[in-house]
């Protein structure tokens, strides 16, 4: 299910970006393209910080809850890392095409 919601947002968000792309210099689009691969490559790495995590379930193998606590916390803080990357860098974009 939270794949599906992730999947949905970001078809949303890409529409988005295309309707308002004709209005952007190339500049810019190259910028925000750049910025769009950094947080997408922070998603893949929190998804994969994630999956591990999920694969540490005490439920199925006994092991620490702590530890598996402690990589989603870490895939979290990777992911917000890479969103605020990603932000600072639109940001950019939009002051070198105001």
């Amino acid at each position: 299910m939270k794949y599906i919601a992730k999947t949905a947002m970001v078809a949303s968000v890409a529409a988005l970006g295309l309707g308002l792309a004709g209005c952007d210099s190339k500049t810019e689009n190259a910028i925000e393209d750049k910025a769009d691969a950094v947080e997408a490559a922070s998603d893949a790495a929190a998804d994969s910080m994630e999956a591990q995590a999920d694969a540490l379930d005490p439920k199925v193998d006994g092991s620490d809850p702590a530890a598996e606590n402690s990589l989603e916390a870490k895939a979290d803080a990777v992911r917000a890392a890479g969103e605020a990357k990603a932000d600072a860098m639109k940001d950019q974009a939009d002051r070198v095409d105001p």
